[in-house]
């Protein structure tokens, strides 16, 4: 079996598509493969309680107790390493990664930005391709690499970028793709894990 281990930091809608899709198409019969855990480093996430719902162990490992980035890293690695992983998705996980915990998990860690990468990687991606002028907008799951939001793309959505557009109502339609969007991308990565 196959094991994914999904890493949060809030209210995990993205998580809760990648449950729901595995669930509905039958991961575990068709790809051999399921949702093993859920790690938030926020004991308040949100979406703990829905991957609780959902009968999927959780665990919470507090960025805050640790004095380095390093050591948060090596305690993570080791909780997600009882799972015994295929698959480490980030579905707003709001840490950077150590370039070390990035190559442990080299080729088996994927993410999705809400940017057609290469444009827009960090942060405020739909003010800023608001303010770029921009006609389009969308999502990109990707491998993690050591660069923040530069790995291999696997996937994309595309979402037009309307007149009048705020950087809000943008994020809402570029949210309902990505629900879309991560779930198919982890399910055509699967077979090849």
């Amino acid at each position: 079996m196959k094991n994914i281990v999904i890493l949060i930091s809030g209210g995990g809608s993205n998580m809760a598509a990648i449950v729901r899709s595995a669930q509905r198409e039958n991961w575990r019969r068709a790809l051999g493969a399921q949702v093993a855990a859920v790690v938030s480093n926020r004991a308040d996430a949100g979406g703990l309680a829905v991957a609780r719902e959902h009968m999927i162990a959780t665990e919470v490992v507090d960025h805050k107790r640790f004095a380095s980035r390093d050591a948060f890293d090596a305690e993570l690695a080791a909780v997600i390493d009882r799972r015994q992983p295929s698959l480490i998705v980030l579905a707003g996980f709001m840490r950077i990664l150590t370039p070390a915990f990035v190559q442990r998990y080299e080729g088996r860690l994927v993410n999705i930005h809400p940017s057609l990468l290469p444009a827009f990687p960090g942060l405020h991606t739909h003010q800023r391709a608001i303010d770029a002028g921009c006609k389009f907008s969308g999502a990109t799951v990707h491998q993690v690499t050591p660069e923040l939001d530069h790995g291999p793309i696997l996937a994309q959505a595309v979402v037009p970028i309307l007149p009048g557009d705020t950087a809000d109502a943008l994020a809402a339609r570029i949210l309902t793709q990505e629900h879309l969007l991560y779930p198919r991308a982890i399910a055509e990565l699967l077979p090849s894990l």
